[in-house]
């Protein structure tokens, strides 16, 4: 069939140069113009088109069992074509699993890639002067820089058009990736990837002492306030190099190399005038050599935001173990569920080399979740995220407002607080705050009746923060060892500007202020029973007006009034551990209050806040803490301890900063 394709084009082109000819005894002014490029390419057949370049995946892989199926399941499916992959893999100094998973992958994916360069050696688990496996002696540099120098020279070798240099913690969800950065045709890239916070794959700013400099773009790159391909000066983890492209000569990771090579131009600036780089001063280590090597020569390095791609594990400190490792693959594959819906199941072959952590109540009694039945998708993610963080929740079925008629509460003696109005929209309730309240009343009445000491209640559209379990179960030691207490916020929206003490002895509670939103808290069976015996049902309002009234914080003292035991003992953690999933306006954001039906016809303003609203605010005052953005929630999780875009979060609930400079 190419053959065919290709005679018909000769004569098409044949035919076109004939009739554009003349004889000599017929020599006239030439009345067709010579076919453009353009031209000439509609002539080709349209589905014969230009085949995808070729890419040498280079992996170099240690002590990566735990992620490694994973890994291998996303880069898998890569939408790319695999013939035209070489893959150069090198796996040594292991003490777990990672050489058998990397052969037992190639058994069954070998023969689908254009070929394989496989060398493993574990005989030795521990470089030279190397104290723990996240130690990193000059010995080991140097034999990860050989490996990379060696790499470089094997795709070179083999004609490759580019090289895609991706380390084994680096989970690539996005099909699309290597399309993308392939397509982009730029000598050096890289895919914005997440962590568990702010630390990614690419620095926005150096400093001359070659040390990670801050800068605010970092974090509009980051948060994707602006989007699209940007110029940085050192890129990493995930790295595409172009073979072919002239500059390659001048990019390297060894040391003394880059130190020739600039001995060599500060020679040729004398001839030509200009002021070359100052001699590389700086650490044996292969990232900040490379990315010198490229800013010297001028070979613009790039950050990729344009697509959602995937996922990066942080540095080990040096003396973290390998549960830390596991952990931070727990936050990503939670990140993952809240994220994409889902993490993509491993192949079979894989699937005994996968566990998750075992379920637990977090020291307390039980755990509920609250889900409309008409809301199965939001079940189904929750489970999914039970799993991954090992809670151990039951499915509360809530009280659904559609179900709900004016002639049924009256049926069930329920009476509205005399003039409530929502604060903001200025109506009355909805049936489905009707339903919410009812749905969080019930679990009260259940506690009391199994005379359960403590219990966490969650609603399903709830985003859990990186270490989780570890943070509820500090929070819960604190609170239980300082003061006695009713309720706990995980999650709130904190709205009136006042000052919240902190509790006393305890590092990561405050006492709660007037709060929206009851995405999870934890509430004593003592606490339980004072909010039954408000007889709420009798006033009703909205159960996040509700609470702050019992703990005797709301600000509107006319409402207070209908509540004259308003002793509640309510205490917020902070940093706050849960955040909602969407705000109002973002894609995804369905509420099942706010949207529902009203009690009775009221004129509203159709444009005033909701509770959801990013922006909300108190009236009149500025809020202390606003509600976080989408973009932001690293931010704000951080916001009463030290933040750092490279910090790693550690047992105390604190981020301690790492040198990102590696």
């Amino acid at each position: 069939m190419c053959t065919f394709a290709v005679y018909t084009l000769l004569f098409a082109l044949s035919s076109y140069y004939s009739s554009a000819v003349a004889t000599p005894e017929t020599a006239k002014p030439p009345t067709q113009a010579v076919p453009s490029i353009d031209d000439l390419y509609e002539l080709l057949p349209s589905d014969l088109g230009d085949e995808p370049p070729t890419v040498v995946v280079a992996l170099l892989v240690r002590n990566k069992a735990h992620i490694l199926p994973l890994f291998l399941t996303y880069f898998e499916r890569l939408n790319y074509p695999k013939e035209q992959i070489a893959l150069w893999i090198r796996s040594d100094h292991n003490n777990d699993a990672s050489t058998e998973l990397l052969q037992l992958w190639l058994n069954n994916t070998a023969n689908l890639y254009h070929s394989v360069d496989f060398e493993h050696d574990d005989s030795v688990q521990r470089h030279q002067n190397e104290s723990t496996p996240n130690d990193w002696p000059a010995e080991r540099f140097h034999y990860l820089i050989n490996l990379k120098e060696t790499a470089l020279i094997y795709a070179k070798n083999i004609w490759a058009d580019y090289i895609f240099f991706l380390d084994a913690d680096v989970l690539l969800t996005h099909a699309d990736t290597l399309a993308h950065l392939t397509s982009l045709r730029l000598p050096i890239v890289a895919p914005m990837l997440l962590s568990e916070g702010l630390y990614s794959n690419f620095w926005c700013g150096m400093t001359p002492d070659y040390y990670y400099q801050r800068t605010d773009e970092y974090r509009e790159i980051y948060n994707v306030n602006k989007e699209g391909v940007f110029p940085v000066p050192m890129v990493h983890s995930a790295v595409l190099i172009r073979v072919n492209y002239q500059g390659m000569r001048y990019l390297t990771f060894n040391r003394e190399r880059l130190l020739e090579q600039q001995q060599n131009e500060v020679e040729w600036a004398e001839h030509e005038g200009f002021t070359p780089c100052r001699p590389y001063d700086g650490p044996v280590d292969d990232i900040i050599v490379f990315a010198t090597s490229a800013n010297c020569s001028r070979i613009p390095m790039f950050i990729s935001n344009k697509l959602p791609f995937g996922y990066l594990m942080q540095p080990l400190e040096i003396n973290d173990g390998l549960e830390q490792d596991v952990q931070q693959l727990i936050n990503i594959r939670a990140n993952i569920v809240h994220d994409q819906d889902e993490v993509a199941p491993v192949n079979a072959y894989f699937e005994k080399y996968v566990s998750y952590p075992n379920k637990t109540k977090l020291t307390l009694d039980h755990i509920y979740m609250i889900n409309l039945e008409r809301r199965p998708e939001r079940r189904a993610k929750m489970e999914k995220l039970f799993l991954e963080l090992g809670l151990d929740v039951e499915y509360f079925p809530a009280v659904d407002g559609k179900n709900l008629t004016t002639e049924l509460l009256e049926d069930m003696g329920i009476k509205f607080l005399p003039g409530y109005e929502d604060p903001y929209s200025h109506r009355q309730m909805t049936m489905g705050e009707i339903g919410c309240f009812l749905s969080h009343y019930r679990i009260w009445e259940k506690i009391v009746e199994r005379e359960q000491n403590e219990v966490l209640i969650l609603e399903d559209d709830v985003r859990f923060q990186p270490y989780f379990k570890d943070s509820a179960i500090r929070v819960l030691s604190q609170i239980r060892s300082v003061v006695e207490y009713d309720l706990v916020y995980f999650g709130r929206k904190r709205l009136k500007e006042e000052k919240e003490p902190w509790v006393q002895n305890a590092e990561n509670l405050v006492h709660a202020g007037y709060s929206y939103w009851t995405l999870g808290y934890v509430i004593s069976l003592q606490g339980a029973r004072k909010l039954l015996a408000a007889k709420p049902l009798e006033k009703l309002l909205p159960v996040d007006e509700f609470l702050p009234l019992m703990f005797n914080r709301h600000p509107n003292k006319t409402w207070s009034s209908h509540f004259p035991q308003r002793d509640l003992l309510a205490f917020s953690a902070a940093p706050l551990i849960l955040f909602p999933t969407h705000y109002t306006g973002e894609s995804g954001y369905i509420s099942d209050t706010e949207d529902s039906e009203l009690t009775s016809n009221v004129n509203s303003d159709v444009n005033v806040h909701l509770k959801s609203d990013r922006e909300l605010e108190f009236p009149n005052v500025q809020p202390e803490q606003d509600a976080p953005t989408k973009q932001a929630e690293d931010e704000i999780y951080v916001d009463l301890v030290k933040d750092s875009e490279g910090g790693t979060f550690n047992q105390d609930l604190h981020f301690s900063k790492t040198h990102e400079e590696f």
